[in-house]
């Protein structure tokens, strides 16, 4: 599938609220354009060839939203967030 974004992204160190275990390919999450109350997100797959690891950045991630409002919001936003019981980590859109 054709991803709908390119993005750079920083999962955050475990530490930090992030993964506890790698994210893989097939692996997805909600996205939200920011951390305010109330949450709102939309749900989408990282397209990975290599495992992703807590405390790692990677250039050239692609996004999958499973709607296109998602891939618009994110899109527009430029910078979003990636949840999973709590603030896991960020990306910024490259294209």
């Amino acid at each position: 599938m054709t991803p709908h974004l390119i993005a750079y992204v920083r999962l955050y160190t475990t530490d930090m609220g992030g993964k506890k275990q790698a994210a893989r390919a097939g692996w997805g999450c909600p996205c939200m354009v920011s951390k305010e109350q109330p949450l709102s997100g939309f749900d989408c797959y990282l397209v990975l060839d290599e495992p992703l690891h807590a405390g790692e950045d990677r250039e050239g991630v692609g996004f999958v939203f499973l709607s296109s409002e998602g891939a618009e919001a994110m899109s527009q936003a430029g910078h979003f967030y990636l949840w999973e019981g709590g603030f896991i980590g960020e990306a910024f859109v490259v294209s």
